[in-house]
């Protein structure tokens, strides 16, 4: 698997994509695969508030329940129902359809703080 270059990466396995001050945030492919066949996903309403590191919802799969966490700060302008009704969404295309949120966020300058797709696919190999 390549990560897309123009996204950004966190330890806890979320991905970010920026455009202008808004961020689509989802679960990257390794942690799709880590969790395994995915039946249901919890998301936000829409307007809610974040800070970096708060738990905004979660994905269950047939094996755990993992809470997800946000790489940047913002507020909830669009969850993904796509997921809600088709949780195999996150499975078959985690980098695309399978995004969760969009956060329309606080201070943009904070997509730089996290790791580039060269440095998420160091870290992955590095847990394992």
């Amino acid at each position: 698997m390549s990560y897309p270059e123009n996204y950004r990466y966190t330890k806890e396995h979320e991905w970010a994509s920026l455009d202008g001050a808004i961020a689509t945030i989802g679960i990257t492919d390794h942690a799709q695969k880590e969790l395994g066949d995915i039946v249901y996903v919890d998301l936000p309403s829409e307007g809610k508030t974040f800070a970096v590191g708060d738990s905004f919802g979660s994905v269950e799969s047939v094996k755990a329940v993992s809470d997800v966490y946000a790489p940047l700060a913002g507020t909830v302008v669009e969850a993904n129902t796509s997921v809600v009704d088709s949780p195999q969404l996150v499975n078959d295309d985690a980098h695309g359809a399978g995004w969760l949120i969009k956060l329309e966020l606080s201070d943009p300058s904070q997509f730089a703080g996290l790791m580039s797709a060269a440095e998420y696919e160091e870290y992955i190999a590095a847990e394992h």
